[in-house]
């Protein structure tokens, strides 16, 4: 396979990497722990799972609506501090004060009026997510314009997101181990967390509208003008670059990819903190040994991803390619999921042979947004090269997210539907041995047939280290460097 060398001026600093990744980590922070949060609102303030699940999926639907109209007003903004940066700022601070809000929950409250509360706040909070989040992925998309650096950088952000996987799992044990098990001290221990969480989120964000560095605007022609005045005109723009957008076809692959992979991958995550509880320690309290051992399972993934899987990835996209980076990426993680039948039943008798498959299992998801966040800016080359000028980073971004969001949201609700189907009920201490085997059945089945396709999805895939090249070349000759 023939390669290029990466140009100096294409390199992107290592402090400036660092910044977005940071940022990334806060976008990754922010759901990490609304996700711990939705199970400590069950556990520690007794509101039902139902009423729970609706709290996760209504926002994001929302948030998935609104995603695309913010990648279109940071793809369209002319200012002095950039077309990503002020939304940056704002969205972070938004977002960090919102989250803190959101959870400081009391016992004395009533179940309905937690709901309402965390609702009502939540909707908000996804609003101050989005203006953060849109524009930050745009900034990662035109950070660097080459192939194999737009691989690195993502990484890297990858990398750094990978802290928040390891340390949400341990929010309850957290709770409970440095506040106090009965129900008040718990639910105080929550307030306070949620505080040190929105106060870290808040210095994260604000990095890369400090220290990264966006593309010269002068070159970028064709935007929109943001106002009132011409909304008419706006709108009409706003579905000509929807429609290009999801008319690239090299983009499709990747969202449909992304979406078989991410949310099969999403539909059957509770499914290992149920199997760990009632399978692997049957009868314990979740108060006990039980709980330790599911933070170390969401850890030692999440840290088998960070310091293992990726480094590889990025060895393995330079050496072979992305596309055949993430097939590879796919089939081993399949390999890994058919192995935790295994492990968990001798998990049993040796806990910690739990913990072996799962890093063929991370090779899935810490293959999947380095390699596709990298494919998307790609995309984005294409889409200048088919439809010109403006170029639309923030929207292909947000589409992109929109879709992940989206299929989360039936995720949620889909996994839900299962466990309720296999039999499971959360008020019995024990599970019938014919549930927990249904039960780890779909754990394993479900993410396996979602790879084999999202395999499929990408087979012709063409956008090349070569033609990616050829297609920048192009691009110079007809609008300079950005």
């Amino acid at each position: 396979m023939e390669h290029y060398n990466t140009k100096p001026k294409d390199v992107v600093p290592l402090g400036q990497k660092l910044a977005f990744g940071a940022g990334s980590l806060a976008n990754q922070l922010f759901p990490a722990a609304v996700g711990a949060y939705m199970g400590i609102v069950v556990i520690i303030f007794g509101m039902d799972p139902y009423l729970a699940g609706i709290l996760s999926a209504i926002p994001r639907f929302l948030d998935a609506i609104i995603d695309p109209i913010m990648g279109y007003i940071s793809d369209n903004t002319r200012s002095r501090w950039g077309r990503r940066k002020p939304y940056i700022f704002i969205g972070s601070i938004v977002s960090s004060i919102l989250f803190v809000f959101m959870w400081q929950l009391f016992i004395e409250n009533s179940q309905t009026f937690n709901f309402y509360y965390i609702l009502i706040i939540s909707i908000f909070f996804y609003i101050g997510l989005t203006i953060f989040a849109a524009p930050l992925i745009g900034l990662g998309y035109e950070m660097t314009a080459d192939y194999n650096e737009r691989t690195r950088l993502m990484a890297v952000s990858q990398f750094l997101g990978q802290f928040a996987w390891m340390i949400a799992p341990w929010f309850l044990y957290i709770i409970y181990n440095f506040y106090g098990k009965d129900p008040h001290s718990a639910a105080a221990g929550s307030r306070y967390l949620s505080l040190y969480i929105g106060v870290l989120c808040l210095i994260l964000g604000v990095l890369p509208a400090l220290f990264c560095k966006e593309i010269d605007q002068t070159n970028i022609t064709g935007q929109s003008k943001l106002s009132f005045k011409e909304l008419a005109s706006n709108l009409k723009s706003f579905f000509k670059g929807f429609k290009e957008t999801i008319n690239n076809r090299p983009f499709l692959r990747l969202c449909g990819a992304t979406f078989l992979v991410f949310n099969g991958f999403q539909l059957v995550a509770s499914f290992s903190v149920f199997i760990i509880m009632y399978y692997v320690f049957p009868g314990q309290q979740v108060q006990d040994v039980s709980t330790l051992w599911i933070g170390l399972f969401g850890t030692v993934s999440s840290f088998a991803t960070a310091f293992l899987i990726i480094p590889i990835i990025t060895f393995m996209s330079g050496k072979f390619g992305k596309r055949n980076a993430f097939i590879i990426s796919i089939l081993i993680s399949t390999v890994g999921y058919i192995f935790k039948w295994w492990a968990f039943q001798y998990a049993i008798e040796t806990h910690w042979l739990m913990f072996v498959p799962l890093p063929l299992i991370s090779f899935g998801i810490g293959g999947l947004f380095t390699l596709m966040m990298s494919m998307t800016a790609d995309a984005c080359d294409y889409d200048e090269l088919k439809n010109g000028m403006p170029r639309k980073e923030a929207t292909f971004g947000a589409i992109y997210w929109w879709m992940v969001k989206l299929g989360t949201s039936l995720a949620v609700l889909a996994g839900g539907f299962i466990l309720s189907e296999v039999g499971f009920d959360p008020a019995l201490p024990l599970q019938t041995m014919d549930t927990l085997t249904k039960l780890r059945l779909a754990d394993i089945i479900i993410p396996v047939i979602t790879g084999l396709l999202a395999i499929l999805i990408m087979w012709n895939y063409n956008i090349t280290e070569k033609r990616s090249l050829e297609i920048r070349k192009i691009l110079v000759e007809r609008r300079g460097e950005l």
